[in-house]
């Protein structure tokens, strides 16, 4: 189901109105990366294979594999890529699908592991050389590079809306139940117009998001 307009776009302005646009972002050169790839640039993906690395290493041991395991998980993870290239359908997703994928594979990683300790062990005793570790159910690192993403993303769609929009949008973010009449009396606005002027903005900004191949906000 989708979620209403002035829930989910505007929930998400909320936390990026305040943040100013990055020029170009991790997401970025991994569509960049991918186009290249599928033009039969290979070498064009080694960079920001180095840059991404970090990032889904940390997101790999972040759900519970050994060390000694990440490398090899974060491997299958390329090389799903170069396996599914052609069927990502949208390149700016790219980032997104890396991220994923290293994280269901860690899940597997880690079940197979605990999978092999109980064959290994008749009676499981609960001393620290034989207890599973068990994946960290806060937020991983990843998830701080998706949000700076969907901010990028959202700031640069902003930034086409006409001013009137932009001014009534950034009022409107600033509270879970913003108050009409302060936001009147800021821009001069009649108080039962705000409502109806804030659907059709945030229609706007969801053209506008849509337009630049920003699927997951529809």
């Amino acid at each position: 189901m989708r979620p209403p307009e002035s829930g989910y776009v505007a929930g998400a302005a909320r936390g990026a109105m305040n943040r100013p646009a990055e020029t170009s972002s991790l997401g970025d050169r991994a569509a960049e990366a991918l186009l290249a790839f599928r033009e039969g640039r290979p070498d064009a993906m080694s960079g920001f294979v180095r840059e991404a690395n970090p990032l889904l290493w940390r997101t790999v041991r972040s759900q519970g594999v050994a060390r000694e395991g990440a490398d090899d998980v974060v491997q299958q993870t390329w090389a799903a890529l170069v396996r599914h290239a052609d069927s990502i359908d949208e390149p700016k997703a790219t980032l997104k699908w890396l991220l994923v994928t290293a994280r269901r594979a860690a899940w597997e990683a880690v079940r197979k592991d605990r999978t092999d300790d109980v064959r290994r062990t008749e009676l499981p005793d609960d001393d620290a050389e034989t207890t599973t570790t068990l994946p960290d159910p806060a937020p991983g690192p990843e998830a701080e590079v998706l949000r700076n993403e969907r901010d990028r993303a959202l700031w640069a769609a902003l930034a086409e809306l006409p001013e009137r929009c932009r001014e009534l949008l950034r009022l409107v973010s600033l509270a879970d139940r913003p108050d009409y009449r302060s936001i009147s009396a800021a821009i001069g606005m009649p108080v039962g117009s705000i409502g109806a002027t804030r659907g059709r903005c945030l229609a706007k900004l969801r053209t506008v998001l849509t337009e630049r191949g920003e699927t997951s906000w529809t």
